[in-house]
């Protein structure tokens, strides 16, 4: 079992999702979210895809990559230290960013979705795979070391499925 989590209740909570473009991040925190809502309180849930539209973030090179997630990174943190409850659905697959988050946010539940690339691509409605500058097949992926929650997405099961599956896994790593 994993090691709990001792939680801050004077800050909010990050749940970082995490894992390649197209392995199904943000539909399933969208259905993470009303649960984590209920038990936690009002949640709000960002995405990378939005903040690169807000922002008009337009490079997808491995260093502005890692820059645009750093900004994430501090957005998150300046919520949480407003009490404020954040699902960061990004794909961020950067140690350095991985570490930062860990030092820096506190409340901080790393959670890492992953699929086969095979899968991915079969599903890729957003013809992400078919681009220069992907992570995972131009940019090297560094999937997080020591995730708080690992989840398999075989995308035979609904993304429902896969967000209870996640909370039941909080549920024994938060006290």
């Amino acid at each position: 079992m994993k090691k709990k989590i001792k939680i801050n209740k004077n800050k909010g909570i990050v749940f970082w999702v995490t894992g390649l473009s197209g392995v199904g991040k943000t539909t399933i925190s969208k259905k993470l979210q009303p649960l984590l809502n209920k038990k936690f309180g009002k949640t709000v849930l960002i995405n990378g895809d939005d903040l690169r539209l807000i922002f008009e973030l337009k490079n997808y090179d491995a260093n502005s990559r890692i820059k645009y997630v750093k900004q994430y990174s501090k957005i998150c943190q300046f919520l949480i230290n407003q009490n404020i409850n954040v699902i960061m659905s990004v794909v961020g697959l950067f140690h350095d960013i991985h570490t930062w988050n860990r030092k820096y946010l506190s409340n901080y539940i790393e959670i890492y979705i992953k699929s086969s690339l095979t899968k991915i691509k079969k599903f890729d409605s957003r013809g992400v795979y078919k681009r220069k500058k992907v992570v995972g097949i131009d940019i090297n992926k560094q999937t997080p070391k020591k995730p708080h929650i690992v989840i398999f997405n075989d995308f035979i099961k609904d993304q429902k499925f896969y967000a209870k599956k996640i909370f039941d896994k909080l549920d024994k790593i938060l006290n």
